[in-house]
């Protein structure tokens, strides 16, 4: 699967501990923008694949990791490298900006 799904359960091992680069959309259910983002999120997925893990965290079920990374509006994308953020989108993101934004992740052009 492309896309994982992290909860309270799974996020440090899958996100803190991931030795690539995460990127995290925390999203809820009655969402429109969250909806507006789903599928830039499954493209970037699936283009970034092997080199970037895409994950998502539902905030309304995971309200200590919300509360945590100070999520204040969803959409919010989190990118995390070595266990620490280094850099966050909040809003509808066009999918230009989450690629630019994980090619320099990745230190390419």
């Amino acid at each position: 699967m492309l896309i994982i799904e992290v909860n309270e359960r799974n996020f440090d091992e899958e996100v803190l501990k991931s030795a690539v680069p995460v990127m995290v959309d925390f999203w809820a259910a009655w969402c429109g923008p969250c909806r507006s983002m789903a599928p830039v999120v499954e493209q970037v997925a699936a283009e970034f694949a092997g080199k970037v893990k895409v994950a998502k965290l539902n905030v309304d079920e995971n309200q200590a990791l919300t509360q945590r990374y100070g999520i204040k509006g969803i959409p919010t994308l989190l990118f995390f490298q070595n266990g620490r953020v280094v850099g966050q989108e909040v809003g509808y993101t066009p999918r230009d900006a989450v690629v630019q934004k994980l090619k320099h992740l990745l230190g390419v052009s």
